[in-house]
């Protein structure tokens, strides 16, 4: 008796072959996928960009987008060219030449600073005007000086100082030299002090010779008490200069003294009852009585008054005391 396969067998065993043969078909697409993609190579040179188009010209909608612009060599880049002078803005910047480039030319004269406009009837001057000097370098009569006013109470209030010391003193109109010589309240004294004359009168303003009082009797006669006593008290103060219209140092420009402004007065020496005159000159290395009463003279002297020059100080002054009260910003003083 024959057994029959059953077809279920044969059902199953066809259904396998054509699975391989699909697994089959597939590996054999991978082996050449990848066969493909182990012989592929990128280019030798990347794709470069596009250089900027021109700004006057359109790019051309029928230039091909395959084709890449190379960089041009560093030895082929033009050099740069003065901006042209395009007179038609529609035309291509390469169609017009460049503009040859001027030489320098020389600066000219400065034009005159605009200003208001000049008040009618003022005279018109192609000319700038005259520059300034400066100070150090101006004449008296350059300067436009004027005379410094004084209070009517102040002057009142020293000169009733200078009568409770005992100064001998009148007053004087007032002086006006111009250009800002003169005094506006101005005195002569005759005496410094009781006693002590005041050779030749010095015409003075009423502060300054407050000021020589007090030195006066506060320090030149104590000093010569302790220094000369054996040549007595001192009577007389020769003085060689009180107002003058000038500058400082007789110079021709430079600021105005204040000799002319009746605040300086110039001390030559003093005369004593006995002995010789005790004449102001450079004392420094003088070591005796006579020196030490001078040097002690002329530092007191900053006490009283604001500019104190001796004959250490200069040339112009080797032969007196310059002794003034002009006043400084601060309080400041010069003493030399």
């Amino acid at each position: 008796m024959q057994r029959k396969t059953p077809s279920c067998v044969v059902l199953s065993h066809g259904y396998e072959e054509s699975d391989a043969l699909r697994k089959l078909s597939i590996l054999a697409i991978l082996l050449a996928a990848t066969a493909l993609l182990a012989g592929a190579r990128l280019p030798p040179q990347g794709p470069m960009p596009e250089p900027r188009p021109d700004a006057g010209q359109a790019t051309s909608p029928t230039s091909p987008s395959s084709e890449k612009a190379q960089p041009p060599a560093p030895e082929e880049v033009p050099a740069p060219q003065p901006k042209p002078d395009v007179k038609d803005p529609q035309a291509p910047a390469s169609s017009q030449p460049p503009a040859p480039q001027a030489a320098p030319s020389k600066p000219g004269p400065a034009e005159p600073m605009q200003g208001p406009p000049r008040p009618p009837g003022s005279p018109e001057s192609s000319q700038p005007p005259e520059e300034a000097k400066p100070p150090g370098e101006q004449t008296l009569e350059e300067q436009n000086l004027t005379i410094e006013p004084e209070s009517d109470a102040e002057h009142a209030e020293c000169t009733a100082a200078l009568q409770s010391l005992g100064v001998v003193f009148k007053d004087t109109p007032r002086i006006d030299d111009g250009n800002g010589c003169g005094i506006d309240k101005p005195i002569i004294v005759s005496e410094a002090l009781p006693g002590i004359k005041l050779k030749p009168e010095a015409t003075i303003r009423c502060p300054a010779a407050l000021a020589l009082a007090r030195w006066m009797k506060d320090s030149v006669i104590p000093a010569a008490s302790a220094a000369l006593p054996e040549q007595g008290r001192i009577t007389t103060v020769n003085q060689a200069t009180s107002y003058m219209c000038r500058l400082r140092n007789g110079a021709g420009t430079g600021k105005i003294s204040e000799h002319a402004r009746g605040n300086a007065i110039d001390i030559a020496s003093f005369h004593f009852e006995k002995g010789e005159d005790v004449a102001v000159r450079s004392r420094r290395e003088d070591s005796t009585l006579t020196g030490a009463f001078q040097r002690t003279v002329s530092a007191a002297g900053c006490l009283y008054f604001t500019t104190v020059l001796d004959p250490e100080s200069d040339a112009a002054h080797e032969t007196h005391f310059h002794l003034d009260v002009i006043e400084r910003k601060g309080g400041y003083r010069y003493c030399h």
